[in-house]
């Protein structure tokens, strides 16, 4: 995990697309550092650092450490562009952390407990993937998790459901109750073509016994 939250970067003076191409070419992959109050600054990585660390979940929900020219600093991924086939990072933009400063960042959703409810047949919908909170450096989760072992098939869950780690708050939420969005659903399973058939059947056959 160290290898992943910890990268070592250079500035770079030779900016431009003509520059960026041949970064690429060297397998190195421009980037910037900006945010803090503090000028913007162009940066080069590896290509096969930033490539390993990009495949690993922390590496979007965690605070990083970019070892600029020798000196550490504090970041998180704030966007990242990738070749559109190809398996290649194009640019990566980082924003500089402040210890005292509440930063906004998307973290990662985990489901668990889902067995008894796939067991009772209900269809799973997952609304989203990340939530997007508000939190001091210190509390930045990893991932937040969501556990379905009381939910009841028909029933959804909300973002003010979600019990969100001490010091991390909903942005969403902050916004208002109409923000409350769905997180997750256990609906009941939809009946089969020849099931509705047979229902259909039943009820004809009742019908006419009554009417005879």
């Amino acid at each position: 995990m160290s290898d992943i939250l910890n990268l070592d970067a250079e500035v770079r003076t030779d900016l431009g697309k003509g520059a960026s191409r041949r970064l690429r070419h060297a397998n190195k992959v421009p980037a910037i550092l900006y945010g803090a109050g503090q000028e913007p600054v162009s940066l080069t990585l590896a290509h096969n650092k930033v490539f390993r660390a990009q495949e690993e979940e922390a590496f979007y929900s965690q605070v990083l450490t970019l070892n600029v020219d020798g000196k550490a600093v504090e970041v998180i991924v704030k966007d990242m562009q990738r070749h559109p086939f190809k398996p290649l990072v194009m640019h990566v933009d980082f924003l500089r952390v402040d210890a005292k400063q509440e930063i906004h960042t998307n973290i990662p959703v985990h489901f668990v407990n889902e067995e008894a409810l796939n067991k009772a047949g209900a269809v799973i919908t997952h609304h989203v993937n990340e939530i997007e909170v508000s939190c001091l450096p210190k509390h930045l989760p990893e991932f937040i998790e969501v556990d379905l072992a009381d939910v009841e098939v028909g029933q959804t869950l909300h973002l003010t459901d979600v019990a969100l780690p001490k010091g991390v708050t909903s942005v969403e939420l902050a916004k208002g109750e109409s923000h409350d969005i769905a997180i997750v659903s256990a609906n009941a399973p939809k009946a089969s073509a020849s099931e509705d058939t047979e229902s259909a059947d039943d009820a004809a056959g009742e019908e006419e016994a009554t009417e005879e």
